[in-house]
Protein backbone atom coordinates (compact mmCIF):
# COMPACT_ATOMS: atom_id res chain seq x y z
CA UNK A 1 0.00 0.00 0.00
CA UNK A 2 3.13 2.21 0.45
CA UNK A 3 4.25 1.62 -2.84
CA UNK A 4 1.41 2.48 -4.35
CA UNK A 5 0.42 5.34 -2.40
CA UNK A 6 3.90 7.11 -2.81
CA UNK A 7 3.16 9.10 -5.57
CA UNK A 8 1.07 11.43 -3.42
CA UNK A 9 4.23 12.84 -1.60
CA UNK A 10 6.75 13.80 -4.41
CA UNK A 11 8.77 16.81 -3.92
CA UNK A 12 8.48 16.69 -0.03
CA UNK A 13 10.93 15.67 1.98
CA UNK A 14 11.06 14.25 5.66
CA UNK A 15 13.08 15.31 8.07
CA UNK A 16 13.22 11.79 10.31
CA UNK A 17 15.37 13.73 13.23
CA UNK A 18 12.97 16.02 13.83
CA UNK A 19 10.29 13.50 14.02
CA UNK A 20 12.50 10.42 14.99
CA UNK A 21 11.01 10.26 18.28
CA UNK A 22 7.29 10.00 16.78
CA UNK A 23 8.75 7.18 13.93
CA UNK A 24 9.67 5.71 16.57
CA UNK A 25 6.59 5.32 18.20
CA UNK A 26 4.68 5.31 14.77
CA UNK A 27 7.04 2.51 13.56
CA UNK A 28 6.64 0.60 17.06
CA UNK A 29 2.92 1.07 16.79
CA UNK A 30 2.90 -0.93 12.91
CA UNK A 31 4.91 -3.33 14.15
CA UNK A 32 3.17 -4.63 16.72
CA UNK A 33 -0.30 -4.19 14.50
CA UNK A 34 1.49 -6.40 12.16
CA UNK A 35 2.15 -8.95 14.59
CA UNK A 36 -1.20 -8.89 16.23
CA UNK A 37 -2.57 -9.54 12.65
CA UNK A 38 0.03 -12.13 12.01
CA UNK A 39 -0.94 -13.89 15.30
CA UNK A 40 -4.27 -13.48 14.43
CA UNK A 41 -3.93 -15.01 10.50
CA UNK A 42 -1.94 -18.17 12.35
CA UNK A 43 -4.35 -18.53 14.19
CA UNK A 44 -7.15 -18.77 12.15
CA UNK A 45 -5.35 -20.84 10.07
CA UNK A 46 -5.03 -23.27 12.53
CA UNK A 47 -8.47 -22.93 13.59
CA UNK A 48 -9.45 -23.96 10.13
CA UNK A 49 -6.94 -26.77 10.14
CA UNK A 50 -8.37 -28.23 13.30
CA UNK A 51 -12.09 -27.22 11.70
CA UNK A 52 -10.97 -29.27 8.32
CA UNK A 53 -9.29 -32.04 11.07
CA UNK A 54 -11.80 -32.26 13.18
CA UNK A 55 -14.77 -32.53 10.29
CA UNK A 56 -12.85 -35.27 8.75
CA UNK A 57 -12.13 -37.36 11.60
CA UNK A 58 -15.76 -36.66 11.92
CA UNK A 59 -16.80 -37.46 8.61
CA UNK A 60 -14.21 -41.33 9.28
CA UNK A 61 -16.28 -41.26 13.01
CA UNK A 62 -19.83 -40.97 10.92
CA UNK A 63 -19.13 -43.60 8.43
CA UNK A 64 -17.63 -46.05 10.82
CA UNK A 65 -21.02 -45.33 13.26
CA UNK A 66 -23.03 -46.43 10.60
CA UNK A 67 -22.14 -49.91 10.08
CA UNK A 68 -21.23 -50.16 14.09
CA UNK A 69 -23.67 -50.99 16.89
CA UNK A 70 -22.60 -49.41 20.31
CA UNK A 71 -20.09 -51.42 22.73
CA UNK A 72 -23.40 -51.72 25.59
CA UNK A 73 -26.58 -51.35 26.23
CA UNK A 74 -28.37 -50.92 29.42
CA UNK A 75 -25.72 -53.23 31.14
CA UNK A 76 -24.98 -55.85 28.76
CA UNK A 77 -22.66 -56.55 25.56
CA UNK A 78 -24.27 -56.48 22.29
CA UNK A 79 -21.03 -56.35 20.28
CA UNK A 80 -18.81 -58.73 19.77
CA UNK A 81 -16.07 -58.70 17.05
CA UNK A 82 -16.36 -61.93 14.64
CA UNK A 83 -13.61 -63.55 15.92
CA UNK A 84 -14.61 -63.24 18.84
CA UNK A 85 -18.27 -64.67 18.12
CA UNK A 86 -16.60 -67.75 15.98
CA UNK A 87 -14.62 -68.73 19.16
CA UNK A 88 -17.75 -68.52 21.67
CA UNK A 89 -19.78 -70.62 19.35
CA UNK A 90 -16.98 -72.53 19.04
CA UNK A 91 -16.64 -73.19 22.39
CA UNK A 92 -20.30 -73.41 22.80
CA UNK A 93 -20.68 -76.20 20.24
CA UNK A 94 -17.94 -77.84 21.81
CA UNK A 95 -19.25 -77.94 25.61
CA UNK A 96 -22.81 -79.09 24.29
CA UNK A 97 -21.14 -82.34 22.08
CA UNK A 98 -19.56 -83.22 24.96
CA UNK A 99 -22.69 -82.79 27.50
CA UNK A 100 -24.93 -84.71 24.60
CA UNK A 101 -22.09 -87.59 24.82
CA UNK A 102 -21.26 -87.55 28.32
CA UNK A 103 -25.38 -87.63 28.29
CA UNK A 104 -25.03 -90.96 26.05
CA UNK A 105 -22.39 -92.54 27.32
CA UNK A 106 -24.47 -92.29 31.34
CA UNK A 107 -27.64 -93.73 29.67
CA UNK A 108 -25.91 -97.03 28.42
CA UNK A 109 -24.13 -97.34 31.29
CA UNK A 110 -27.56 -97.32 33.26
CA UNK A 111 -28.43 -100.03 30.50
CA UNK A 112 -25.89 -101.64 31.63
CA UNK A 113 -26.28 -101.74 35.14
CA UNK A 114 -30.09 -102.28 34.53
CA UNK A 115 -29.49 -105.17 32.52
CA UNK A 116 -26.47 -107.02 35.15
CA UNK A 117 -28.98 -106.32 37.62
CA UNK A 118 -32.12 -107.77 35.94
CA UNK A 119 -29.59 -111.24 35.28
CA UNK A 120 -29.00 -110.80 38.78
CA UNK A 121 -32.77 -111.31 39.65
CA UNK A 122 -33.88 -113.54 36.53
CA UNK A 123 -35.77 -110.99 35.30
CA UNK A 124 -36.39 -110.45 31.78
CA UNK A 125 -37.81 -107.19 30.47
CA UNK A 126 -38.57 -106.57 27.02
CA UNK A 127 -40.19 -103.01 25.29
CA UNK A 128 -39.24 -99.46 24.61
CA UNK A 129 -37.26 -97.50 27.63
CA UNK A 130 -37.61 -100.18 30.37
CA UNK A 131 -37.84 -98.38 33.18
CA UNK A 132 -34.99 -98.95 35.66
CA UNK A 133 -36.00 -101.42 38.57
CA UNK A 134 -36.01 -101.05 41.99
CA UNK A 135 -32.86 -101.64 44.06
CA UNK A 136 -34.95 -101.29 47.31
CA UNK A 137 -37.89 -99.81 48.39
CA UNK A 138 -36.37 -96.65 49.48
CA UNK A 139 -36.20 -95.66 46.15
CA UNK A 140 -40.27 -95.18 46.16
CA UNK A 141 -40.05 -92.03 48.11
CA UNK A 142 -37.11 -90.68 46.06
CA UNK A 143 -38.10 -91.67 42.41
CA UNK A 144 -41.87 -91.75 42.21
CA UNK A 145 -42.37 -89.20 45.70
CA UNK A 146 -44.56 -92.11 47.34
CA UNK A 147 -46.40 -91.25 50.41
CA UNK A 148 -44.83 -91.82 53.98
CA UNK A 149 -48.38 -93.82 54.95
CA UNK A 150 -47.36 -96.46 52.14
CA UNK A 151 -43.42 -97.30 53.57
CA UNK A 152 -44.99 -97.48 56.36
CA UNK A 153 -47.56 -100.05 55.99
CA UNK A 154 -44.82 -102.27 53.95
CA UNK A 155 -42.81 -102.07 57.21
CA UNK A 156 -45.90 -103.24 59.30
CA UNK A 157 -46.34 -106.57 56.98
CA UNK A 158 -43.00 -107.49 56.72
CA UNK A 159 -41.89 -106.14 53.51
CA UNK A 160 -38.21 -105.73 53.58
CA UNK A 161 -36.81 -106.37 50.11
CA UNK A 162 -39.00 -105.98 46.95
CA UNK A 163 -39.33 -109.38 45.06
CA UNK A 164 -38.41 -109.90 41.53
CA UNK A 165 -41.71 -109.44 39.93
CA UNK A 166 -42.52 -106.41 42.27
CA UNK A 167 -38.57 -105.22 41.41
CA UNK A 168 -39.48 -104.37 37.64
CA UNK A 169 -43.42 -104.19 37.61
CA UNK A 170 -43.91 -101.29 40.03
CA UNK A 171 -41.37 -99.28 38.24
CA UNK A 172 -43.46 -99.68 34.56
CA UNK A 173 -47.21 -99.24 36.30
CA UNK A 174 -45.52 -95.49 38.21
CA UNK A 175 -44.23 -94.75 34.77
CA UNK A 176 -47.61 -94.85 33.18
CA UNK A 177 -46.99 -98.11 31.03
CA UNK A 178 -48.84 -100.34 30.47
CA UNK A 179 -47.79 -103.96 31.24
CA UNK A 180 -48.15 -107.76 31.09
CA UNK A 181 -46.29 -109.43 33.51
CA UNK A 182 -45.59 -113.60 34.37
CA UNK A 183 -44.25 -114.78 37.41
CA UNK A 184 -43.79 -117.79 39.70
CA UNK A 185 -46.74 -118.59 41.65
CA UNK A 186 -45.96 -116.98 45.53
CA UNK A 187 -43.60 -114.07 44.38
CA UNK A 188 -45.85 -111.29 45.66
CA UNK A 189 -47.73 -110.06 42.09
CA UNK A 190 -51.13 -109.01 44.07
CA UNK A 191 -48.44 -106.62 45.75
CA UNK A 192 -46.80 -105.62 42.49
CA UNK A 193 -50.39 -104.26 40.87
CA UNK A 194 -51.90 -102.88 43.91
CA UNK A 195 -49.31 -100.36 45.49
CA UNK A 196 -48.92 -98.55 42.15
CA UNK A 197 -52.61 -97.88 42.37
CA UNK A 198 -52.20 -96.85 45.69
CA UNK A 199 -49.53 -94.33 44.46
CA UNK A 200 -51.17 -93.04 41.31
CA UNK A 201 -54.40 -92.39 42.76
CA UNK A 202 -53.08 -90.84 45.99
CA UNK A 203 -56.32 -89.58 47.54
CA UNK A 204 -60.12 -90.91 47.34
CA UNK A 205 -62.19 -88.83 45.06
CA UNK A 206 -66.18 -88.47 44.06
CA UNK A 207 -65.80 -89.09 40.67
CA UNK A 208 -66.93 -92.65 40.83
CA UNK A 209 -64.63 -95.98 40.47
CA UNK A 210 -61.22 -95.41 39.44
CA UNK A 211 -59.34 -98.48 39.27
CA UNK A 212 -61.13 -101.96 38.40
CA UNK A 213 -59.26 -105.66 39.68
CA UNK A 214 -60.65 -108.10 38.08
CA UNK A 215 -60.31 -112.26 39.42
CA UNK A 216 -61.31 -115.65 38.25
CA UNK A 217 -62.94 -116.76 41.29
CA UNK A 218 -64.81 -115.29 44.45
CA UNK A 219 -62.14 -116.15 46.87
CA UNK A 220 -59.11 -114.72 44.72
CA UNK A 221 -61.50 -111.45 44.97
CA UNK A 222 -61.72 -111.63 48.43
CA UNK A 223 -57.96 -112.53 49.23
CA UNK A 224 -57.12 -109.25 47.19
CA UNK A 225 -59.34 -106.65 48.38
CA UNK A 226 -58.24 -108.06 52.15
CA UNK A 227 -54.35 -107.23 51.05
CA UNK A 228 -55.69 -104.01 49.30
CA UNK A 229 -56.98 -103.01 52.52
CA UNK A 230 -53.58 -103.52 54.61
CA UNK A 231 -51.85 -101.87 52.23
CA UNK A 232 -54.05 -98.59 52.22
CA UNK A 233 -54.37 -98.42 56.27
CA UNK A 234 -54.24 -95.18 57.32
CA UNK A 235 -55.68 -93.41 53.75
CA UNK A 236 -59.49 -92.84 53.14
CA UNK A 237 -59.62 -95.40 50.28
CA UNK A 238 -62.79 -96.64 49.24
CA UNK A 239 -62.14 -99.91 48.48
CA UNK A 240 -65.25 -102.22 47.66
CA UNK A 241 -65.43 -106.40 47.03
CA UNK A 242 -68.28 -106.73 44.42
CA UNK A 243 -70.86 -109.11 46.21
CA UNK A 244 -73.88 -111.23 44.64
CA UNK A 245 -75.92 -108.12 46.70
CA UNK A 246 -74.25 -105.31 45.67
CA UNK A 247 -74.22 -106.17 41.90
CA UNK A 248 -77.65 -106.13 42.56
CA UNK A 249 -78.54 -103.32 44.37
CA UNK A 250 -75.93 -101.19 44.37
CA UNK A 251 -76.36 -97.80 43.11
CA UNK A 252 -72.49 -96.46 42.12
CA UNK A 253 -73.58 -93.14 41.60
CA UNK A 254 -74.49 -92.50 45.32
CA UNK A 255 -72.09 -95.17 46.54
CA UNK A 256 -68.42 -94.00 46.75
CA UNK A 257 -65.89 -96.36 45.34
CA UNK A 258 -62.12 -95.61 44.61
CA UNK A 259 -60.57 -99.23 43.92
CA UNK A 260 -63.76 -102.06 42.79
CA UNK A 261 -62.52 -105.96 42.81
CA UNK A 262 -64.69 -108.23 41.18
CA UNK A 263 -65.19 -111.63 39.15
CA UNK A 264 -66.48 -110.40 35.67
CA UNK A 265 -69.70 -111.88 35.47
CA UNK A 266 -70.80 -109.98 38.60
CA UNK A 267 -69.28 -106.83 36.96
CA UNK A 268 -70.68 -107.58 33.70
CA UNK A 269 -74.24 -108.29 35.28
CA UNK A 270 -74.12 -104.78 37.33
CA UNK A 271 -73.23 -102.66 34.30
CA UNK A 272 -76.26 -104.00 32.12
CA UNK A 273 -78.14 -103.30 34.81
CA UNK A 274 -77.08 -99.64 34.74
CA UNK A 275 -76.33 -98.88 37.94
CA UNK A 276 -72.20 -99.01 37.57
CA UNK A 277 -70.04 -96.48 34.86
CA UNK A 278 -66.79 -97.37 34.36
CA UNK A 279 -65.75 -94.29 32.20
CA UNK A 280 -63.23 -92.74 34.41
CA UNK A 281 -61.42 -96.21 35.76
CA UNK A 282 -57.77 -95.36 35.07
CA UNK A 283 -56.73 -98.78 36.17
CA UNK A 284 -57.68 -101.69 35.18
CA UNK A 285 -56.30 -104.79 35.84
CA UNK A 286 -56.61 -108.68 35.00
CA UNK A 287 -54.88 -110.94 37.45
CA UNK A 288 -54.79 -114.70 36.50
CA UNK A 289 -54.76 -113.31 32.85
CA UNK A 290 -54.70 -117.04 31.72
CA UNK A 291 -57.71 -118.39 33.19
CA UNK A 292 -59.53 -114.97 32.47
CA UNK A 293 -59.16 -115.64 28.36
CA UNK A 294 -60.30 -118.92 28.51
CA UNK A 295 -63.53 -119.11 26.45
CA UNK A 296 -66.26 -119.37 29.60
CA UNK A 297 -65.26 -116.09 31.03
CA UNK A 298 -63.55 -114.33 27.80
CA UNK A 299 -66.62 -112.74 27.09
CA UNK A 300 -67.45 -111.28 30.50
CA UNK A 301 -64.06 -109.44 30.71
CA UNK A 302 -64.08 -108.44 26.73
CA UNK A 303 -67.45 -106.90 28.06
CA UNK A 304 -65.68 -104.82 31.08
CA UNK A 305 -62.69 -103.99 28.93
CA UNK A 306 -65.13 -102.35 26.42
CA UNK A 307 -67.07 -100.64 29.15
CA UNK A 308 -63.63 -99.05 30.49
CA UNK A 309 -63.68 -96.30 27.91
CA UNK A 310 -60.97 -93.65 29.36
CA UNK A 311 -58.66 -92.91 26.87
CA UNK A 312 -55.78 -92.89 29.39
CA UNK A 313 -56.71 -96.47 30.90
CA UNK A 314 -53.76 -98.11 31.97
CA UNK A 315 -54.01 -102.50 31.41
CA UNK A 316 -52.04 -104.80 33.09
CA UNK A 317 -51.94 -108.69 33.20
CA UNK A 318 -50.34 -110.53 35.50
CA UNK A 319 -50.59 -114.79 35.77
CA UNK A 320 -48.10 -117.83 36.47
CA UNK A 321 -49.02 -119.07 33.22
CA UNK A 322 -48.66 -117.23 30.32
CA UNK A 323 -49.29 -118.93 27.25
CA UNK A 324 -48.42 -117.48 23.78
CA UNK A 325 -52.09 -116.90 23.28
CA UNK A 326 -52.67 -114.91 25.82
CA UNK A 327 -49.69 -112.75 25.00
CA UNK A 328 -51.65 -112.50 21.66
CA UNK A 329 -54.79 -110.96 22.69
CA UNK A 330 -53.01 -109.04 25.21
CA UNK A 331 -51.66 -107.07 22.86
CA UNK A 332 -55.07 -106.30 21.21
CA UNK A 333 -55.99 -104.20 24.10
CA UNK A 334 -52.78 -102.99 25.40
CA UNK A 335 -50.36 -100.20 23.34
CA UNK A 336 -46.64 -99.67 23.68
CA UNK A 337 -46.95 -102.47 27.09
CA UNK A 338 -43.21 -103.85 28.76
CA UNK A 339 -43.36 -107.91 28.71
CA UNK A 340 -42.03 -109.10 32.10
CA UNK A 341 -41.01 -112.80 32.93
CA UNK A 342 -39.73 -113.96 36.08
CA UNK A 343 -37.40 -117.06 35.80
CA UNK A 344 -38.50 -119.09 33.32
CA UNK A 345 -41.74 -118.50 31.31
CA UNK A 346 -44.53 -121.08 32.49
CA UNK A 347 -42.46 -122.70 35.50
CA UNK A 348 -42.86 -123.51 39.09
CA UNK A 349 -40.79 -122.04 41.82
CA UNK A 350 -37.69 -123.67 42.07
CA UNK A 351 -38.56 -123.50 46.20
CA UNK A 352 -40.95 -126.25 45.64
CA UNK A 353 -39.93 -130.40 45.91
CA UNK A 354 -41.77 -132.08 43.08
CA UNK A 355 -42.43 -135.53 43.00
CA UNK A 356 -44.09 -138.12 40.83
CA UNK A 357 -45.63 -141.21 42.63
CA UNK A 358 -47.35 -144.09 40.45
CA UNK A 359 -50.08 -145.61 42.21
CA UNK A 360 -51.37 -148.37 39.35
CA UNK A 361 -55.04 -147.55 39.67
CA UNK A 362 -57.78 -145.46 41.55
CA UNK A 363 -57.78 -147.90 44.32
CA UNK A 364 -54.42 -147.31 44.38
CA UNK A 365 -54.75 -143.40 45.03
CA UNK A 366 -57.10 -143.86 48.47
CA UNK A 367 -54.25 -145.88 49.87
CA UNK A 368 -51.49 -143.81 48.85
CA UNK A 369 -52.82 -141.22 50.40
CA UNK A 370 -53.42 -143.07 53.88
CA UNK A 371 -50.10 -144.14 53.91
CA UNK A 372 -48.44 -140.94 53.24
CA UNK A 373 -50.70 -139.10 56.12
CA UNK A 374 -49.56 -142.35 58.49
CA UNK A 375 -45.91 -142.04 58.21
CA UNK A 376 -45.76 -138.35 58.03
CA UNK A 377 -48.83 -135.36 58.09
CA UNK A 378 -47.62 -131.77 57.93
CA UNK A 379 -50.10 -130.06 58.07
CA UNK A 380 -51.56 -128.39 56.80
CA UNK A 381 -52.00 -130.13 53.06
CA UNK A 382 -53.99 -129.47 50.28
CA UNK A 383 -55.32 -132.01 48.52
CA UNK A 384 -56.86 -131.30 44.75
CA UNK A 385 -59.30 -133.48 42.56
CA UNK A 386 -60.37 -133.34 39.25
CA UNK A 387 -64.25 -131.84 40.11
CA UNK A 388 -66.34 -131.39 42.55
CA UNK A 389 -68.23 -134.95 42.71
CA UNK A 390 -64.94 -136.27 43.14
CA UNK A 391 -64.02 -133.93 45.97
CA UNK A 392 -67.05 -134.78 47.51
CA UNK A 393 -66.44 -138.55 47.64
CA UNK A 394 -62.89 -138.41 48.95
CA UNK A 395 -64.12 -136.21 51.55
CA UNK A 396 -66.82 -139.36 52.64
CA UNK A 397 -63.93 -141.47 52.81
CA UNK A 398 -61.64 -139.12 54.87
CA UNK A 399 -63.95 -137.23 56.88
CA UNK A 400 -64.10 -140.06 59.97
CA UNK A 401 -60.80 -140.21 60.18
CA UNK A 402 -58.33 -138.54 62.62
CA UNK A 403 -56.89 -135.47 59.35
CA UNK A 404 -59.38 -132.80 60.45
CA UNK A 405 -60.39 -133.13 56.83
CA UNK A 406 -62.62 -130.18 54.80
CA UNK A 407 -63.74 -129.83 51.49
CA UNK A 408 -64.46 -126.88 49.31
CA UNK A 409 -66.28 -126.53 45.56
CA UNK A 410 -68.67 -124.55 43.79
CA UNK A 411 -72.07 -126.60 44.99
CA UNK A 412 -71.35 -124.93 48.74
CA UNK A 413 -72.66 -121.23 49.65
CA UNK A 414 -70.62 -118.64 49.89
CA UNK A 415 -71.03 -118.26 53.59
CA UNK A 416 -69.84 -122.22 53.71
CA UNK A 417 -66.87 -121.61 51.11
CA UNK A 418 -65.24 -118.54 53.46
CA UNK A 419 -65.65 -120.66 56.48
CA UNK A 420 -63.75 -123.65 54.85
CA UNK A 421 -60.94 -121.13 53.63
CA UNK A 422 -60.42 -119.49 57.34
CA UNK A 423 -60.50 -122.62 59.01
CA UNK A 424 -58.10 -124.06 56.75
CA UNK A 425 -55.99 -120.50 57.70
CA UNK A 426 -56.63 -120.83 61.40
CA UNK A 427 -55.36 -124.21 61.37
CA UNK A 428 -58.66 -125.52 62.55
CA UNK A 429 -58.44 -127.85 59.19
CA UNK A 430 -55.43 -129.85 58.77
CA UNK A 431 -56.37 -131.32 55.28
CA UNK A 432 -58.18 -129.43 52.92
CA UNK A 433 -59.74 -130.67 49.54
CA UNK A 434 -60.61 -128.66 46.83
CA UNK A 435 -61.40 -128.19 43.07
CA UNK A 436 -59.17 -125.88 40.90
CA UNK A 437 -61.62 -122.93 42.21
CA UNK A 438 -58.83 -122.19 44.61
CA UNK A 439 -55.52 -123.30 42.68
CA UNK A 440 -55.52 -119.08 41.42
CA UNK A 441 -53.82 -116.94 43.68
CA UNK A 442 -55.44 -118.58 46.80
CA UNK A 443 -52.40 -117.49 49.35
CA UNK A 444 -52.36 -120.18 51.90
CA UNK A 445 -49.71 -118.91 54.61
CA UNK A 446 -47.46 -121.88 54.93
CA UNK A 447 -49.10 -124.78 53.27
CA UNK A 448 -46.40 -127.78 53.91
CA UNK A 449 -47.49 -130.24 51.12
CA UNK A 450 -50.19 -130.28 47.69
CA UNK A 451 -50.92 -133.52 46.77
CA UNK A 452 -52.65 -134.14 43.37
CA UNK A 453 -54.86 -137.15 43.96
CA UNK A 454 -55.93 -136.64 40.80
CA UNK A 455 -53.88 -135.78 37.56
CA UNK A 456 -53.85 -132.06 36.28
CA UNK A 457 -55.94 -131.34 33.14
CA UNK A 458 -52.81 -129.14 31.66
CA UNK A 459 -49.51 -127.89 32.58
CA UNK A 460 -50.81 -124.48 33.41
CA UNK A 461 -53.08 -126.10 36.25
CA UNK A 462 -50.07 -128.08 37.47
CA UNK A 463 -48.28 -125.08 37.94
CA UNK A 464 -50.93 -123.04 39.98
CA UNK A 465 -52.09 -126.46 41.71
CA UNK A 466 -48.24 -127.08 43.36
CA UNK A 467 -48.03 -123.01 43.75
CA UNK A 468 -49.54 -122.98 46.74
CA UNK A 469 -47.12 -124.02 48.62
CA UNK A 470 -43.60 -122.26 48.63
CA UNK A 471 -44.52 -119.34 48.68
CA UNK A 472 -42.97 -115.82 49.55
CA UNK A 473 -39.33 -117.63 49.71
CA UNK A 474 -40.82 -121.04 51.95
CA UNK A 475 -39.97 -124.07 51.04
CA UNK A 476 -42.93 -126.70 50.37
CA UNK A 477 -43.44 -130.03 48.58
CA UNK A 478 -45.87 -130.85 45.85
CA UNK A 479 -46.73 -135.09 45.09
CA UNK A 480 -48.73 -135.89 41.87
CA UNK A 481 -50.17 -139.21 41.79
CA UNK A 482 -51.00 -140.58 38.38
CA UNK A 483 -52.25 -143.92 37.01
CA UNK A 484 -51.94 -146.10 33.66
CA UNK A 485 -54.21 -143.99 31.99
CA UNK A 486 -52.39 -140.44 32.96
CA UNK A 487 -48.96 -141.65 31.55
CA UNK A 488 -49.26 -140.69 27.96
CA UNK A 489 -49.36 -136.98 29.71
CA UNK A 490 -46.85 -137.45 32.14
CA UNK A 491 -44.19 -135.66 29.53
CA UNK A 492 -45.94 -132.60 30.27
CA UNK A 493 -45.62 -132.28 33.49
CA UNK A 494 -42.24 -133.68 33.41
CA UNK A 495 -40.67 -130.57 31.44
CA UNK A 496 -41.96 -128.25 34.38
CA UNK A 497 -40.56 -130.41 36.94
CA UNK A 498 -37.19 -130.12 34.76
CA UNK A 499 -37.06 -126.15 34.36
CA UNK A 500 -37.50 -125.43 37.85
CA UNK A 501 -34.52 -127.40 38.55
CA UNK A 502 -36.76 -131.13 39.52
CA UNK A 503 -35.55 -134.90 38.41
CA UNK A 504 -37.68 -137.18 36.38
CA UNK A 505 -36.91 -140.24 35.58
CA UNK A 506 -34.96 -140.72 31.78
CA UNK A 507 -37.99 -143.22 30.64
CA UNK A 508 -40.01 -140.54 31.31
CA UNK A 509 -38.51 -137.33 29.35
CA UNK A 510 -37.84 -140.01 26.65
CA UNK A 511 -41.33 -140.11 25.85
CA UNK A 512 -42.91 -137.73 23.04
CA UNK A 513 -44.55 -134.72 24.50
CA UNK A 514 -48.59 -134.84 23.64
CA UNK A 515 -50.54 -132.51 22.72
CA UNK A 516 -53.35 -132.06 24.76
CA UNK A 517 -56.15 -129.81 25.39
CA UNK A 518 -57.75 -131.23 28.35
CA UNK A 519 -56.61 -134.17 30.26
CA UNK A 520 -60.48 -135.05 32.13
CA UNK A 521 -60.46 -138.93 31.40
CA UNK A 522 -63.78 -140.81 33.07
CA UNK A 523 -62.34 -141.82 36.40
CA UNK A 524 -63.84 -144.74 39.11
CA UNK A 525 -65.44 -143.13 41.96
CA UNK A 526 -63.30 -142.87 45.31
CA UNK A 527 -64.15 -145.50 47.61
CA UNK A 528 -63.00 -148.35 49.11
CA UNK A 529 -66.10 -150.20 49.93
CA UNK A 530 -66.73 -153.14 48.30
CA UNK A 531 -69.28 -153.05 44.98
CA UNK A 532 -72.53 -155.29 46.06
Amino acid sequence: MEKDASFLFGGITFNRKKFATDFDRFKEHKTRDNSLEKLEFVENEKSEMEDETNTRVGKKRKRKEKGVVPDSVDGFSVFKNSKLQKESASEENDQSANELLEGKKEYYRQLERDAIFRKLHGIHASGSNVPSPLHSFAELRSRYKCRLYLLRNLAELGFKEPTPIQRQAIPVLLSGRECFACAPTGSGKTFAFVFPILVKLKDTSNDGVRAVILSPTKELAAQTTRECRKLAKGKKFYIRLMTKKLAKSGDFSKLRCDILISTPLRLQFAIRKGKLDLSRVEFLVLDESDKLFEPGLLEQVDFVVNACTNPSILRSLFSATLPDIVEDRARTIMHDAVRVIIGRKNSASETIKQKLVFVGSEEGKLLALRQSFAERLSPPVLVFVQNKERAKELYDELKLEDFRADVIHSDLSQTQRENAVDNFRAGKTWVLIATDVVSRGMDFKGVNCVINYDFPDAAAAYIHRIGRTGRAGRRGEAITFYTEADIPFLRNIANVITSSGGEVPEWIMSMTKKKWKKHRPQRETISTQPDI
